[in-house]
């Protein structure tokens, strides 16, 4: 193993832990429909099945790579099999989006969302793979982009996956004991499925200045709920 293996490997656990922040958001998302005993389990699935979809793309890498030979043109814009995925997922991501948003802003009390009848693991489940592709897709163009060697991409994905499943728990838990934070990370997904949707009509967008947004918000969002936690001190103190 040379030095440049080593770190491309590590760029690559790194850019693929940063890439499935959003995937497990929007998991946890989903599967807070689920009964209390199947939510565990299941977003553990479908970050396997995000695992799992990574892999088969990566060992089909040469259909991955012919997916960027144009299919037809409109309006002096042409379109490969890339390109029509990442533009109908990020379609995809903001609708499922906006519809999550529009179900919680209009969420009458706590008492009618807990009356609410879960949702079936079945369905879910098609919703996480259907999210899974999308997501798979973008990443693993991004590896084939970023290594040349094979083991390296899936052995990146494999680790990669492997922190998220340990530390899913402990994220989701946060955004359940912080609301603010899920209606800020569905901000986010609506902000990543612009941006495939523009990567698929061939507008590149810089993926930093997507993540410094995120980065920055969510620390005003952690300094919000950091001084709302001591002000609650305080007045427990007080009483």
């Amino acid at each position: 193993m040379t030095f440049d293996s080593i770190l491309a490997l590590l760029s690559l656990i790194s850019l693929e832990i940063v890439l499935g922040i959003d995937n497990i958001v929007f998991i946890a998302i989903l599967v807070a429909k689920l009964s209390k005993k199947d939510q565990t389990w299941v977003r553990q699935l479908g970050l396997f099945l995000a695992m799992f979809m990574r892999i088969l793309l990566l060992l089909g890498i040469s259909w991955v790579m012919q997916l960027t030979t144009p299919l037809f043109t409109i309006l002096q814009q042409s379109f490969s099999g890339r390109d029509i995925i990442l533009t109908l997922g990020g379609l995809f991501l903001i609708g499922k989006t906006t519809h999550e948003i529009h179900e919680k802003s209009h969420a009458n009390s706590a008492i009618e969302t807990e009356k609410r009848v879960p949702k079936k693991v079945g369905v879910v489940v098609v919703q996480i793979i259907l999210l899974d592709i999308i997501f798979s897709l973008d990443s693993v163009i991004t590896a084939v982009g970023m290594a040349s060697e094979l083991w390296i991409m899936i052995t990146s994905v494999v680790i990669a996956v492997g922190v998220m499943m340990a530390f899913s728990g402990i994220i989701v838990k946060f955004i359940e004991k912080h609301p603010s934070l899920k209606m800020l990370a569905l901000s986010f997904l609506i902000l990543v499925g612009f941006m495939l949707f523009m990567e698929g009509l061939g507008k590149h967008i810089d993926k930093g200045y997507i993540y410094f947004a995120m980065g920055y918000s969510l620390l005003v969002e952690v300094l919000n709920i950091r001084a709302e936690s001591k002000k609650k001190v305080k007045s427990a103190d007080v009483s």
